[in-house]
């Protein structure tokens, strides 16, 4: 990857940071799904690369709880691992992995679900560190994502007029890119 600075021109400009820097500007650094069924609709990665994207994010999602004592912070196998650990480390505290099935080697709870991709899967979480509360890059307007939203205090960092389009998998920001997203 080039670094910010250099002549080399990307499909996106992840090192731009605008002037004004309203809630959730920083989804539209988000790319498409172009590799088909059994991938997430969307890749949070690019977000990842931009430093003040990531750091307004965590910012965004952490807003509600600010007042809160967090003891400690979980991301979900893969990607939340990212954004999960990043949070970890903004607070100052400790990161815990929620994992797929079969890779802890102790004591866990686990927990079915379907995955972006329809298939069933179970994940696993050590039994000795968790309580409740979730923050998301996003919240779907789903069975699981209002089940989450009814047992939880959530926070996400997407504003409501872009809500619908991550509902329907598809961000207006796709088609800077020229591309369509319609591999659901």
């Amino acid at each position: 990857m080039d670094p910010p600075g250099s002549s080399r021109l990307l499909p996106r400009d992840v090192w731009r940071i605008p002037k004004t820097r309203e809630k959730g500007w920083y989804l539209a650094l988000m790319a498409p799904n172009v590799k088909g069924p059994g991938y997430c609709w969307l890749d949070p990665s690019r977000l990842y690369c931009n430093q003040q994207g990531l750091q307004d994010c965590i910012t965004d999602l952490l807003q509600p709880f600010w007042e809160d004592p967090i003891d400690l912070v979980a991301g979900i196998d893969a990607m939340g691992f990212i954004l999960g650990a990043a949070i970890a480390n903004t607070l100052q505290k400790g990161f815990l992995a929620i994992r797929k099935a079969g890779h802890l080697c102790v004591e866990t709870y686990t927990q079915p679900y379907t995955d972006y991709s329809s298939r069933q899967k179970v994940m696993e979480v050590r039994t000795d560190a968790i309580t409740p509360g979730v923050a998301a890059i996003c919240i779907e307007d789903s069975e699981g994502g209002r089940w989450i939203q009814a047992q939880y205090k959530c926070s996400h960092c997407v504003p409501n007029h872009l809500m619908p389009q991550f509902n329907q998998h598809q961000l207006e920001s796709f088609s800077t890119l020229g591309m369509r997203h319609s591999l659901v």
